[in-house]
């Protein structure tokens, strides 16, 4: 059985990972003279939030 503290780890390598992401979004907007926020971040930034929540969750059962 996997443990909270396991899973939270997990969903905070994901974090990273978005966070990786939406860099990635960003870089290519501004590379292409984009003048807004690509749509595509904002929904990357909820994902993130979302797990980070979730993660903060799992911390709590420790």
């Amino acid at each position: 059985m996997t443990s909270p503290d396991e899973l939270a780890r997990r969903l905070e390598a994901i974090v990273e990972e978005l966070d990786d992401l939406s860099f990635e979004l960003l870089h290519d907007a501004a590379s292409s003279g984009a003048g807004a926020r690509p749509a595509a971040d904002r929904t990357v930034a909820q994902a993130r939030r979302a797990v980070e929540k979730a993660a903060a969750l799992l911390r709590t059962l420790e």
